[in-house]
């Protein structure tokens, strides 16, 4: 398992527009429509196979059935699928019917959207307000996966991205000390 730190995009930043089609609905999908009428938007970056995503992922769904309607919410899997097939399409669509994600799960075969938010891990997490000005890029808790001498026994909250959330629903900024994600990297195409 590699670790892979977040690149904390700085604060500020926009959401850069992105179309990409929805596993589960074979629908595309695009910022504006996850954006539209909502209190901020949250850009998760996952995939299917990554122990520390599996760690999370059940809070990741109660998340996405907590906010829904409060903040546009999108997962977007990125990882290069010939040598990743488990993070595939059909397997995206298993693991997002599985867990009950209340949120569009898109597909970015060319991993164009991924490069154009500097996503580096999985999870990687990007919320942003309703100028969609980017205000919180940090872990979703202190929580890690047990594997040899490293992670922890903290359960997973989601406390610090939960406190981000709510900050911009309240329409305040969210704490500006925020720690890194932590997740496997992105798997990029080689060629």
């Amino acid at each position: 398992m590699s670790r892979t730190e977040s690149t904390m995009v700085s604060l500020g930043t926009v959401a850069p527009a992105f179309e990409l089609p929805d596993v589960v609905s074979g629908k595309a999908v695009g910022r504006d429509d996850v954006a539209a009428g909502q209190s901020g938007l949250l850009v998760m970056f996952l995939c299917v196979h990554c122990p520390y995503v599996k760690h999370v992922e059940a809070e990741l769904a109660r998340i996405g059935s907590d906010y829904a309607g409060k903040i546009g919410l999108v997962a977007i899997s990125s990882n290069d699928t010939v040598e990743y097939p488990q993070d595939g399409p059909e397997e995206m669509k298993a693991q997002a019917v599985r867990l009950g994600f209340r949120f569009p799960y898109l597909f970015d075969e060319t991993q164009e959207v991924a490069r154009a938010y500097d996503a580096a891990c999985t999870p990687d997490f990007f919320l942003f307000d309703r100028n969609l000005k980017l205000v919180y890029r940090g872990q979703l808790d202190d929580s890690r996966p047990r594997r040899g001498d490293y992670g922890n026994d903290i359960p997973v909250t989601g406390k610090d991205l939960r406190a981000a959330l709510d900050a911009v629903i309240e329409g305040k900024l969210p704490n500006a000390n925020q720690q890194f994600s932590i997740g496997c990297n992105i798997k990029w195409k080689t060629a």
